[in-house]
Order: C-alpha cells, then structure tokens, then sequence
C-alpha cells in the first residue's frame, strides 16, 4: 500500500463496495521457489468474513494453503503535471487498489457444485438476459469439467487500500486533472475522473 497516509483513509466498507463490484484479482501466496500468483474471479461474503474462489487442479497454489493476499485494482491512469497549471509538478498515476490478506484453506472437491451455481448466479445475474444455469449443461459434462478445478477459501484477516486521487493537491488543482484524465492513458478513466472529483472518505 501507498506509504502517504493521505491516500489510505477511505473507509473499509468503500475498500469492500470497490472488492464487491470488481469481483475479480490477483491471488498471491509465498511458494517453495517464490511467490506464486493467479488471477481468480471470487465471491465476498456478505460479512466480509470470507471470500470464495476456485483454482485449477494443477495450479501450484492448490498445494500451498496458508497466507495469502488477494490484490483488487479498480480504475487507474497517468496524470500529466501540465493538467494541474501550477508549476513544480511531477507526473504521476492515480488508481484505486485494495489488498485482502488472509489465510487460504483448500475446501472438499464435494463444495465446488454449489460454489459454481453462485458464482455463475452472480455474474449472470449482472448481464441483460435470461441467466445460464448449470442445468443447461449435459448429463455427465459439468461433473467431468469439474475434476480439474478445485473450490477455496480466504479467511479474511485484514483488508488495505489505497485510493491515491490528487488528495495532496488543493480542490481546484485536482479538478483540472479530474477533467482532464478522460482523455488520457489507463483504465476506466471516467470512472477514475468521478472518484477525483469526489475522493470517498
């Protein structure tokens, strides 16, 4: 996380509505030759208690349970100084990140049935048509597929983030920047120009 502690006093639950809506990161765990990696869509629980993934059999991870962090990036862009018009400016990149440490546990095969149907609920359920369901699939098919995957768990410990939007810098000079960014390089930059003009707290 950022090391400036103006950019880490967003909420816990604005770092849990980011996880919620993005449902998707970057799985990290210390393995026998370094750290090992794997990008998941997940589920949150609604106590925040708890977060449900599944991985593929042969991941290296499956058989490294234990402390893990998941690594949740909302939008994020560069920032050019000239968009500030004050002089002394460096350039920079704002983004919204959110770091969800916890221990990871291996759930039964039996689990990975149910943890499909709500994850596929989920997603589904985020789309303009009549949702897939599991019972669409052929007899046998679904139950062979899930052979090679594997349902987990991360018992939440602790959840960081950063929302790194210009706080540092006065209203107006981070507004100039804010209506600048749309037009600038990174990721969803209009839903990055919303969050600097208006910071959560």
């Amino acid at each position: 996380m950022h090391p400036n502690r103006t950019f880490r006093k967003t909420s816990e639950l604005e770092a849990l509505n980011v996880v919620r809506a993005r449902a998707f990161g970057t799985l990290a765990v210390n393995g026998e030759a370094g750290p090992l990696l794997a990008h998941v869509p997940f589920l949150l629980a609604e106590d925040a208690a708890t977060l449900d993934l599944h991985l593929v059999r042969s991941n290296p991870i499956c058989r490294a349970p234990g402390s893990a962090v998941i690594s949740v990036t909302g939008p994020d862009g560069y920032v050019s100084p000239d968009w500030y018009e004050v002089p002394d400016q460096v350039p920079t990149w704002n983004y919204v990140a959110v770091h969800i440490r916890g221990t990871l546990e291996m759930l039964p095969s039996e689990d990975m049935r149910d943890m499909l149907e709500r994850q596929s609920a989920h997603f589904e359920g985020l789309l303009p048509k009549k949702p897939w369901t599991t019972d669409k699939m052929s007899d046998g098919v679904m139950e062979a597929m899930m052979r090679g995957i594997l349902p987990a768990r991360l018992h939440i410990e602790k959840i960081d983030s950063t929302f790194k939007l210009n706080q540092n810098k006065l209203d107006e000079v981070r507004l100039r920047a804010a209506d600048a960014i749309e037009g600038g390089v990174g990721e969803r930059l209009g839903d990055l120009a919303q969050l600097m003009r208006e910071p959560p707290v």
